[in-house]
């Protein structure tokens, strides 16, 4: 069939439509910083896939019948019925978002000196690994480094690296493997590469888990681009990929096409009571972890919806064609196109912007100012390191801009807008200025720093 939503619309909400004054003077007041604009100023919001997708009429209806009682509500045994199903972990808990599962999980298992290891973590990933006393080391695989190869699983960690990381001299607390692999260009991982960094791990003693957000994703391009998989389900690759590891976080706030929740799974029952400690005292009772009965009822109905075929194929072509369109403009992303997002190579479209002067956070601020385009960069205003003036002194591997894409949330045209608005940017780059850091927090800056245009 043709490109093709499988859903009607049923409700229909406004979207804002600014004057390029307007948007210059909200992009002014929020200190040039996407994050912080407000809704009612954004035409397209391609800033996260997270929390923001539209739910199905399954899933409200869902939502009505939620058990809202403290402890032992019925929604949650229907959650831990399906996340069980999907996962296989005998230890389910709800938790209110990730990052919540990340900071008992971690604090958990790490102890301070210990080293993270990942194909690549992700930024509240990093900082849950720093606030627990670790430190992140990402070993994302040598196609990796070519943005432009049509590698089919660059999201790959690198074996080599993990197991020399795993035999050497620094005490190694956890693997943790992101699938698909968002930092990483959101590219998939293989089961072959899981299954060779969960044996290594095994080998090592050291516990191996998922940071499983968009796990029916990955999937479904293992069953597009790997060997011997092509004749599953999305749901039988995502068991196999769960029943590899030792537990995972999974953000239900993507691959559960919901607005709130997450889970926290493991296997070994020691480390379960560990992490329900802290659960219970921080989020909320086993049996609710943060959320209340309804959005339990909704994640459990969005995680069956999530592994449909139809669904998942024409989200993945969705994005190959936004990707399609870019590149006829004349701008380079992250090949091949993954499925949440696709990622703008802004340090070759801004070629005449030194690191220094944040080319991705350049891009992505003109595509608002430009079209109303919310996005956020990669590149060395999140990943650059600073000295203690706020100087850049390394810079990201790459600059990068990620589109990440709602579920079920914007049509063809509004892709095709995105696309245009792209191209109108890429006739002059050099009209783009660069920009440098005025107020900066010492984590996570690129959510609350301010910057202001410079030309040099």
């Amino acid at each position: 069939m043709p490109l093709m939503e499988p859903y009607r619309i049923k409700v229909v909400e406004p979207i804002p439509i600014l004057t390029r004054a307007e948007r210059e003077a909200a992009m002014a007041r929020a200190g040039y910083n996407p994050f912080n604009l407000r809704a009612d100023e954004i035409t397209i919001d391609l800033l996260s896939d997270s929390g923001t997708n539209a739910l199905s009429s399954a899933q409200q209806a869902a939502g009505m019948v939620g058990d809202e009682t403290y402890a032992g509500a019925r929604s949650f045994f229907r959650f831990r019925t399906v996340v069980e199903n999907l996962t296989g972990y005998p230890h389910i808990m709800p938790v209110h978002q990730g990052r919540a599962a990340e900071r008992i999980l971690f604090g958990a298992v790490l102890k301070p000196g210990d080293l993270s290891i990942s194909n690549t973590h992700f930024d509240t990933t990093r900082a849950n690994v720093q606030l627990s006393g670790g430190t992140a080391v990402d070993l994302p695989c040598a196609e990796a480094k070519n943005l432009d190869s049509r590698d089919p699983f660059k999201g790959n960690i690198d074996l080599a690296a993990l197991e020399a990381a795993l035999a050497g001299p620094d005490p190694v607390g956890q693997v943790i493997m992101t699938v698909t692999n968002n930092g990483g260009g959101g590219q998939p991982v293989s089961m072959a590469n899981l299954a060779a960094a969960t044996e290594l791990c095994r080998a090592h003693g050291v516990p191996c888990f998922l940071d499983a957000a968009r796990f029916a994703e990955n999937a479904w391009l293992v069953i597009q681009r790997e060997e011997g998989w092509a004749d599953k389900t999305p749901h039988e690759v995502a068991r196999a990929a769960f029943d590899l590891a030792d537990g995972a976080v999974a953000s239900l706030k993507k691959d559960a096409i919901a607005h709130m929740g997450a889970f926290l799974a493991v296997r070994d029952e020691a480390l379960a009571k560990q992490c329900e400690l802290v659960l219970t005292a921080t989020e909320g009772f086993r049996t609710y972890g943060g959320l209340a009965g309804r959005d339990l009822e909704m994640l459990a109905t969005g995680m069956e919806e999530v592994v449909e075929p139809d669904y998942l194929r024409s989200r993945e072509d969705a994005t190959r064609y936004l990707g399609e369109l870019i590149n006829t403009v004349g701008v380079s992303i992250v090949e091949p196109a993954g499925i949440h997002a696709l990622y703008l190579n802004a340090g070759r479209l801004l070629s005449h912007l030194p690191p220094h002067r944040f080319p991705g956070h350049a891009l992505a601020t003109e595509l608002y100012l430009a079209g109303g385009i919310r996005c956020a960069e990669l590149g060395s205003l999140y990943l650059g390191e600073e000295d203690a003036e706020g100087n850049l002194v390394k810079a990201a591997p790459y600059e990068l801009v990620r589109l990440a894409i709602p579920r079920r949330v914007y049509t063809q045209s509004h892709l095709e807008y995105v696309a245009e608005v792209l191209g109108e940017i890429a006739k002059d780059p050099t009209a783009v200025p660069g920009y440098r850091v005025v107020e900066s927090p010492p984590l996570l800056r690129h959510f609350n720093c301010r910057v202001e245009p410079v030309r040099d």
